[in-house]
């Protein structure tokens, strides 16, 4: 085994150690970091002109992006459920067009917005509803950020 491989296969089981152990919050959180991140190596990918290792990480972005709409609950969440699903459906959309256009514009809109949703999440960690809903669903953490 060489060392990039051994760092890969640490790298895997130590973050799959940290989704094992994570709060529904902060599982949210890992997903919404990967999504920017996978943004963020397409971009790169993208300006050195590498068309399949973008298209992969823009691909693994909407996946990202496809988790936390299966993970909205329309009926707890409300209102604010719907919209984050319109949200997250749009900059889908946008990725993709990115992805065709090959336009850094459109990642960086995506991102932003990204930025945004992971910036509130961020600002519930310590909010005493999230440490009451401990291992409980996020759906409950969701209809509480406004």
């Amino acid at each position: 085994m060489n060392n990039k491989s051994a760092i890969q296969k640490y790298t895997r089981s130590s973050r799959e150690a940290d989704v094992a152990a994570a709060s529904p919050h902060r599982l949210i959180q890992m997903l919404l970091e990967g999504a920017l991140e996978k943004i963020a190596i397409a971009k790169g990918h993208m300006e050195r002109k590498e068309i399949a290792q973008k298209g992969k990480s823009i691909s693994w972005a909407i996946d990202i992006l496809d988790g936390l709409r299966m993970s909205l609950d329309q009926e707890a969440g409300g209102e604010l459920a719907a919209n984050l699903d319109s949200l997250y459906d749009y900059m889908s959309v946008t990725l993709l067009e990115a992805n065709k256009d090959n336009s850094p514009e459109k990642l960086n809109e995506v991102s932003v917005l990204l930025g945004s949703i992971k910036s509130a999440w961020d600002r519930i960690a310590d909010d005493p509803a999230v440490q009451a809903v401990g291992a409980g669903d996020t759906t409950i953490i969701s209809a509480s950020v406004r």
